[in-house]
């Protein structure tokens, strides 16, 4: 698991498509304790992404850097954005999605939904539509609420499915790894120079990313 950028405070790295990122064997955690060859190292997760998601993540290496990326987080001080290939194409073009969600957690699966409750949260994320190929769609996103499944709920709520996540939506028939959701760049405070720093990579160069021509330009 090599680091894109590592101190003694913080482990910035990519996340492959099913690892989890919670500290269990086989997780994130585990894994880049393994690269630092200290099965004991102090290696804490601070914010997660779904198990068949990949992309750009920040761990911390100490309990006090974990408390103040942990506050970051919760103060919304702590910046996310995604890229997704999405079926069909979003209307308006870009835009913010705001909307209630609940937890089925029989079905593992967050669904939108108009009824006020306390089992109900607000989730709100903006989006623009980078391009268009054959029937799909490559969307940046802004996360400003990072409830369980939130990208992939909104967008399915609205008939654009991720490309490979069956469990909302998306055709039986596609076959990948994970699905078309990458942790794309992170930025945040860091938690010992207080400076702001922001991690970028591109998805992988495999279908359906490799569909679009935003590579071809350096986007992002």
């Amino acid at each position: 698991m090599k680091p894109l950028y590592a101190d003694n405070r913080i482990y910035v790295c990519l996340k492959p498509p099913g690892v989890v990122s919670v500290d269990q064997p086989g997780g994130l955690p585990e894994l880049i304790r393994r690269e630092l060859g200290d099965e004991h190292a102090c290696v804490r997760t601070v914010h997660r992404l779904d198990q068949v998601v990949g992309g750009v993540m920040v761990l911390a290496r100490s309990r006090r850097a974990a408390q103040l990326l942990s506050e970051q987080v919760q103060q919304r001080r702590f910046g996310k954005e995604y890229l997704a290939v999405v079926h069909g194409r979003p209307s308006p073009a870009a835009g913010t999605m705001r909307d209630l969600l609940t937890r089925d957690r029989a079905e593992r699966r967050t669904l939108v939904t108009k009824t006020p409750g306390k089992d109900a949260r607000e989730a709100v994320l903006d989006y623009e539509t980078l391009e268009t190929a054959e029937g799909l769609s490559l969307v940046k996103i802004t996360l400003h609420t990072g409830r369980t499944h939130q990208i992939r709920a909104q967008f399915s709520a609205r008939g654009l499915p991720l490309t490979g996540d069956r469990k909302y939506g998306a055709p039986a028939q596609e076959q990948m790894e994970g699905i078309a959701l990458w942790s794309h760049s992170l930025t945040f405070f860091h938690p010992q120079t207080g400076e702001k720093q922001t991690f970028s990579a591109p998805p992988p160069d495999q279908w359906p990313w490799n569909l679009f021509r935003f590579r071809d330009r350096g986007q992002e």
